[in-house]
């Protein structure tokens, strides 16, 4: 089994969406690409904003463990990718999702 001295390198990273349905969807769609490699563990969840304005989960939460510095940032830079992607679909095909609604 795998230890923390394994993975010396590691960062997490916090991602707000406007509520809880867009982050897990976030969480869904990019939670199916699995690490290729083994020196590289991830681990995706969702949670509530840290300035406690809400309970609501809508915080995408992603803490990375790595073996190399190396391995770590090609890692990141994969799910970076696959993040901005899934915003891109989330901004054309649902409805104001990352524009605020005009006021009338």
């Amino acid at each position: 089994m795998a230890t923390d001295a394994d993975f010396p390198c590691a960062l997490t990273l916090r991602f707000p969406f406007p509520d809880a349905r867009l982050s897990n969807i976030a969480l869904k769609a990019i939670r199916v690409d699995k690490e290729l490699s083994p020196l590289v563990h991830r681990e995706l969840s969702t949670v509530a904003p840290d300035d406690k304005t809400s309970t609501e989960e809508s915080v995408l939460l992603v803490e990375y463990k790595a073996a190399t510095n190396r391995m770590l940032r090609v890692a990141v830079n994969s799910f970076m990718d696959s993040l901005s992607l899934v915003l891109e679909v989330m901004e054309e095909m649902d409805v104001d999702v990352l524009e605020p609604p005009s006021a009338s």
